[in-house]
């Protein structure tokens, strides 16, 4: 079992920044491979970001490449996303999420969620 806490979420402008933490209960996190989904108002939830075991091999969306950067460092069992440059589209709820070893990059990948925190970008 894990459980996963997220933070940092808030209302920022355009061109702004946040970072988003997610940490995770238990003395495993090292074997869990770590993801972002989003979920924007009346919308599925959306593949964001994913990083590998060891932290060495991300991967994103899309929509995201060049302004978000997913990393993780398992002494804390905290997997962070720096989030630069957001637009109002990146508006939504940000979950957390884990699946055993290997990546997540659909939700019916995922093992466990987090409760999610708001992101909100306005014009």
């Amino acid at each position: 079992q894990v459980q996963l806490v997220e933070s940092g979420g808030g209302l920022v402008q355009a061109g702004g920044s946040l970072r988003l933490s997610c940490t995770a209960s238990g003395r495993t996190f090292s074997s869990y491979a770590m993801s972002w989904f989003r979920q924007a108002p009346g919308k599925e939830r959306a593949f964001v970001t994913a990083i590998s075991l060891s932290g060495d091999t991300p991967y994103y969306a899309d929509s995201v490449k060049g302004r978000f950067t997913i990393s993780r460092d398992n002494a804390k069992n905290t997997v962070y996303l720096e989030m630069n440059s957001l637009k109002p589209e990146d508006t939504g709820v940000y979950y957390c999420a884990a699946r055993r070893r290997v990546l997540a990059t659909s939700s019916y990948e995922v093992g466990y969620w987090g409760q999610g925190t708001q992101v909100t970008v306005s014009s």
